[in-house]
């Protein structure tokens, strides 16, 4: 590895509709946010991470991009302001910079294709099965739509795993704000992922809610095209009910969801759910934030449009 530091940070995100379903090759829609995962790495003795050894049990990701890569001898620094567990996709911008950092460290294709793909390859060995929406989302930035209709998006590349395929494109978003209620709940996305995966294959009746959360994500891209926040809102509403059939919700977030509806076009959890946060659809973000803080979560407002990963050197 060449001697200098690099620094490397990619967007958390939230997704506006299609989660879970979308492991199954359903469409799925999301935006990167103005929250962000950093890292800075640099030739070391061994593996340190913020001063530590790293442990594999605690940081999956970061010991799965290392050991795939044979590295032995890095030190490693990282800040985030991504919520852990929240559903904002902290393991994938964290999984996209390190990997951005590496690549660059050591001469290779730092692009947000080759990113996008190994961040997926990451998550999918952590997790047991993933979509690659989340790590394309801090890859690329902006909007992105999994296996959305032709003319609806620029696809940017394709990723296949097992018998599931999916094109991943760009979508070019109007400006919307959003208000991301946090619960404080950490819950990991393979667990959640699991426990679809088993009851869609147990009951005819949970495919059948996968398949209609695809059709209705199929609209809301629709509905982004001609900026009716109207339609998406209540098209977020009507997901998150079929995300708690599924047995995804919680009571935590339930609470937020319902707080945020008179002030909100509509919400939704956002991400594999069991605690992390939702996400309110709204012109009055103040009056959301209010509602969800009375009813103990923790509200911030996010800024969509946002550039995805990027790294560069640093001699300090």
């Amino acid at each position: 590895m060449k001697g200098k530091c690099v620094r490397a940070s990619a967007p958390g995100k939230l997704i506006v509709l299609g989660e879970h379903s979308v492991v199954f090759g359903k469409p799925a829609l999301a935006l990167a946010i103005d929250r962000r995962f950093r890292c800075e790495i640099s030739p070391g003795s061994g593996i340190l991470l913020n001063g530590t050894g790293l442990s594999p049990r605690l940081h999956p990701h970061i010991d799965t991009i290392l050991r795939k890569r044979e590295v032995s001898d890095l030190n490693i620094i990282t800040d985030s302001n991504i919520p852990s567990g929240s559903g904002l996709g902290s393991s994938a911008a964290l999984s996209a910079a390190l990997i951005s950092a590496v690549r660059l460290m050591r001469g290779e294709d730092c692009g947000e294709e080759a990113v996008a793909r190994e961040a997926f390859e990451t998550e999918y060995e952590v997790q047991g099965r993933a979509s690659p929406i989340d790590t394309s989302t801090s890859a690329h930035g902006g909007g992105v739509a999994v296996n959305c209709p032709e003319g609806m998006g620029k696809p940017i590349w394709n990723i296949s795993k097992g018998e599931n395929s999916w094109t991943v494109s760009d979508i070019p978003v109007p400006e919307m704000t959003f208000v991301v209620g946090y619960t404080g709940i950490k819950a990991a996305t393979g667990p959640l992922v699991e426990k679809v995966r088993k009851y869609k294959e147990s009951n005819r009746f949970a495919s059948d809610i996968i398949d209609e959360i695809g059709d209705l994500t199929l609209e809301g891209m629709a509905a982004v095209s001609r900026d009716d926040k109207e339609h998406l809102g209540g098209l977020m509403t009507r997901d998150h009910k079929l995300l708690s059939i599924l047995g995804v919700s919680c009571r935590e977030l339930n609470r937020l969801v319902d707080a945020s509806l008179e002030y909100s076009y509509g919400a939704k959890l956002t991400g594999s759910g069991g605690g992390g946060s939702m996400i309110a659809l709204t012109d009055e973000p103040e009056k959301v934030c209010k509602a969800i803080s009375l009813r103990g979560g923790e509200p911030f407002i996010v800024r969509t449009g946002v550039p995805g990963s990027a790294a560069g050197f640093t001699n300090s």
